[in-house]
């Protein structure tokens, strides 16, 4: 499981995950149709509702955004964050820092997160 996935699963919940797999009578080739009656995550209720949310900076911040949710915050782990998100220069930088936050916002939101647009642009 990639850096990434453990974000999505922590945010999404484990629910995500059965929603993600496609019907066993899908043809291949043809995508599964989404189901409408299930809600986009609204990514910023559902980390702002996390225990210590008050306390990091997880808006513009990818190590207070990973902390929050658990998942390991080293250089290592977000360096393999950004190549899974197309970076392969990725040196830990507050610039490399930024462009992560951003870029895994814009992952979240492609994939049924509802991410505030000012995380987006």
């Amino acid at each position: 499981m990639g850096i990434f996935s453990k974000i999505k699963d922590a945010i999404f919940g484990k629910e995500a995950k059965a929603q993600e797999a496609p019907p066993a009578n899908t043809p291949a080739g043809v995508p599964p149709q989404q189901d409408r009656s299930v809600p986009m995550v609204n990514v910023e209720n559902s980390l702002d509702s996390m225990p210590g949310a008050d306390r990091l900076n997880w808006r513009t911040s990818i190590v207070d955004l990973m902390k929050l949710i658990n998942v390991d915050s080293s250089y290592e782990n977000r360096k393999a964050l950004a190549q899974e998100l197309g970076r392969e220069d990725y040196s830990g930088t507050a610039e490399d820092n930024i462009w992560l936050h951003r870029r895994t916002m814009q992952e979240l939101s492609a994939n049924g997160g509802r991410v505030p647009p000012e995380f987006l642009d």
